[in-house]
């Protein structure tokens, strides 16, 4: 009878883990769809009012009469350009600090608070760093508002993100790799430069683009340092200011009255468009990379 009790006994206790287990589920699921039905919501209701309005001519043509006619060629080549100068400054910056954190650095306090300060960094409001790129690149460096100060300031705020994420995907490459580099006889650079980096690169494209996504979208940084209310032409040097997608939809959807709403939905179209663009590019690539990994 003991032994019948017990088997007895250990059913119930996994019948009662089971049950624990499908309750957790079910709350997860619940939770993710109380997160994602909202956004879903939010994403159809810009694509089913904005993408009527969008056409060639939107997307060609420069502003007219304040804003309230024409397309936003500007604003959407202003947003590439600032995206490029922030990728051109953040990336190789970025990945070079996360090479030397993860594959050179030693583990002391001084690396300790370096990382800390990563972290606190990243959770900056994009506020302050707009406040930061207007006193250091518009005014003390003299660079005005311009694609540069811009482009410098989006590129801090992205720092953080690229270091923490390519240092962790660094990170995740095996140790063997870099002993078998080793034992062939090349240097540590060599190894990271030929091994460890190809291994990392998914992840590190991840970060990157997450970043980039991020700057892509920013209002209040390039409200001091870059964005023009209106300026119905195409910039011509790194100095010069620009249209932007979310600032420019910002104006014109509380400062300018009486703006078509067609505008309005049109542009948020374009920008949510072009996140998601980047975002399905980073999905892509990552799998891409991942399924020629030996490991």
């Amino acid at each position: 009878m003991s032994g019948q009790d017990a088997r007895h006994g250990q059913r119930r206790r996994r019948a009662g883990r089971l049950w624990v287990q499908r309750l957790g589920f079910l709350l997860l699921g619940l939770a993710a769809v109380v997160v994602v039905a909202p956004i879903l919501v939010v994403v159809v209701g810009i694509v089913a009012r904005g993408i009527g309005t969008v056409d060639w001519e939107f997307l060609s043509a420069m502003p007219r009469a304040g804003m309230k006619e024409g397309g936003i060629l500007p604003a959407i080549v202003g947003t590439l350009l600032l995206t490029l100068g922030t990728a051109l400054v953040a990336v190789p910056v970025g990945v070079g600090g996360a090479v030397y954190l993860a594959e050179y650095a030693r583990d002391t306090a001084f690396t300790r608070a370096i990382r800390l300060a990563i972290v606190n960094l990243a959770g900056i409001p994009s506020i302050v760093y707009g406040l930061f790129g207007l006193g250091m690149f518009v005014l003390f460096l003299r660079f005005g508002t311009s694609i540069l100060a811009g482009s410098l300031t989006l590129a801090i705020m992205t720092l953080p993100v690229v270091i923490s994420t390519s240092e962790e995907a660094l990170r995740a490459v095996p140790t063997e790799f870099r002993t078998v580099a080793a034992s062939l006889g090349g240097t540590r650079w060599q190894g990271v430069r030929t091994v460890v980096l190809p291994q990392a690169l998914p992840g590190i494209i991840t970060g990157v683009l997450l970043g980039l996504l991020r700057a892509a979208g920013e209002t209040a940084p390039i409200l001091f340092t870059v964005a023009a209310f209106y300026l119905p032409q195409l910039p011509r040097s790194p100095l010069d200011q620009t249209m932007a997608l979310p600032y420019h939809l910002y104006v014109i959807s509380t400062q300018v009255p009486g703006m078509p709403a067609g505008v309005q939905n049109g542009t948020a179209f374009v920008l949510l468009a072009l996140v998601l663009l980047l975002n399905f590019a980073a999905a892509w690539i990552r799998r891409h990379f991942r399924r020629r990994r030996p490991w």
